[in-house]
């Protein structure tokens, strides 16, 4: 009999892996078990949980028996392999690779968007996890930041109609396409042929649509994936938007530039007031403005709002600019999911 929940992080070398392990040291679950599990080039390596160092280790055919939460945050190759051993060990799992998300039963989540919206719209959302959820996919950072603006700018006035432009920065695919950002950087400053593994494109100091052909990084299944999680988490309650991803030639922070027509005019200290919420900094307009650096470290998501017309007078249509650290405010969810499912796993579980 234990009072610890134990808790096992595949993928803890990556950069969600290490920021994961970071959120669940700094929770509710810091006095839990950890084990930290990756593949084979990562084996041995040294890492901090807490004030405790331990090892990642090797992913054995009984890793997972005796686990309560299993995290998978690396390959979507390494999830699928080993979720059906960790389902069967018993544990409550959660997919931050998303190569879970199209199995039966599996629900892709975002407490912060529930508590946002209230009991009202309970009606119009996917239904709660219980004992027969397989998995919980915690939904895109995207998706959960746009659900969590939109739905405060509601508390003020219907929106019409929204567009955002989302601007990806290289550490959402991980380490691999950061060092081959940093290479071509380097590449192009000293007059050297580019590396193009990742990109099969130029990424550094340009902004793309689309990827080369050959490219490991498919914008357009990122982009239908924001969409789809932003629909899951919005149901009927919150309104359809128009969604762009543009790769930006940055390391980390996603940028969002959302355009929202109301149904009526109203003052941009209003909006600024409705915004001011759990998860969300406003950033007023005699401060410096929301980025990549600013933002780089913040649990919340960053928001400065200014009128389309760039007037002080009350309108109807406004920019809204945001700024996140993406891996810090994926993990923040991610624990936020897993506290969720606690409910369904109580402490004094035998082993």
């Amino acid at each position: 009999m234990t009072d610890r929940y134990r808790i096992a992080i595949v993928g803890a070398a990556s950069l969600r892996g290490k920021e994961l392990n970071e959120a669940l040291s700094e929770s509710a679950f810091g006095s839990a078990q950890f084990s930290l599990m990756d593949d084979e080039p990562q084996l041995g390596q040294l890492e901090a949980v807490g004030d405790e160092v331990t090892f990642i280790q090797r992913i054995e055919p009984d890793a997972f028996t005796r686990e309560d939460f299993v995290f998978f945050t690396g390959e979507p190759e390494t999830t699928r392999k080993y979720w059906p051993q960790a389902l069967a060990g018993g544990a409550s799992l959660l997919d931050m690779t998303y190569a879970l998300e199209g199995e039966p039963g599996v629900l892709v989540r975002s407490p912060w968007v529930r508590e946002a919206l209230g009991d009202g719209a309970s009606d119009s959302l996917p239904g709660e996890p219980d004992l027969a959820t397989p998995a919980v996919v915690p939904a895109h950072p995207v998706a959960v930041a746009l659900a969590l603006i939109l739905a405060r700018l509601q508390e003020v006035a219907p929106v019409k109609c929204a567009a955002v432009t989302v601007l990806e920065p290289a550490s959402e695919y991980g380490r691999a396409a950061m060092d081959e950002l940093h290479q071509q950087t380097v590449g192009l400053l000293s007059f050297q042929s580019l590396p193009k593994q990742s990109y099969d494109a130029q990424a550094a100091f340009n902004l793309l649509p689309v990827l080369g052909e050959a490219a490991k990084i498919n914008l357009g299944e990122s982009e239908a994936r924001i969409r789809r999680h932003y629909a899951l988490l919005a149901g009927q309650a919150l309104p359809k938007v128009g969604i762009q991803l543009l790769h930006a030639p940055v390391f980390h922070g996603h940028g969002l530039s959302l355009a929202v027509d109301l149904e009526q005019a109203v003052p941009a200290e209003h909006l600024e007031a409705a915004l001011g919420s759990e998860h969300i900094d406003v950033v007023l307009g005699d401060t410096e403005p929301p980025s990549n650096l600013s933002s780089a470290g913040q649990g919340d998501l960053m928001v400065r709002v200014r009128s389309a017309e760039g007037g002080q007078q009350a309108t109807s249509r406004f920019w809204v600019w945001a700024a996140f650290d993406n891996l810090k405010f994926a993990a923040l969810n991610a624990v936020a999911c897993a506290q969720d499912l606690r409910r369904l796993r109580p402490k004094g579980k035998v082993q």
